[in-house]
């Protein structure tokens, strides 16, 4: 098995976490958004992975990754409020905003945070023991 393997199953980790991160920054960006519109307002999104297997079998040397699929949209129903005084109320006076929790996103943004960490951990981890051995030649 080759040692150059685990850069590309990190770097896959990596690009699925920013992803990730990108999405709950998106969806914390746009908590307070309101419409007046119940089908226009901000659906929060998130991401799905797949992991990835690829070259299974004895000789071809089974490698594995992780990629995001797709970004899919929250089904929930929007939050309605009364806000008569709002210039994007409808003709009742309701304005509608996303039903996202700030609480729940802040700690996926430390999970997939810890995550993007600890594939550069792995990565920095494996740079140093390629390195050591490179080192045991001279």
């Amino acid at each position: 098995m080759s040692s150059f393997k685990i850069f590309d199953i990190a770097g896959s980790a990596l690009s699925a976490q920013s992803v990730r991160l990108n999405t709950v920054a998106s969806n914390l960006a746009n908590a307070n958004t309101v419409s007046g519109d119940k089908e226009s307002v901000y659906k929060a999104r998130y991401p799905v992975f797949e992991t990835v297997i690829a070259g299974v079998g004895r000789d071809a040397g089974a490698t594995a990754s992780v990629r995001v699929t797709e970004v899919i949209e929250s089904e929930k129903a929007p939050l309605a409020r009364y806000e008569p005084g709002n210039p994007v109320a409808d003709a009742d006076g309701f304005v509608y905003a996303p039903d996202i929790n700030p609480v729940e996103q802040m700690v996926d943004m430390i999970s997939a945070s810890r995550s993007y960490q600890n594939s550069i951990e792995v990565m920095n981890s494996s740079k140093e023991m390629l390195l050591a051995t490179l080192r045991l030649g001279q």
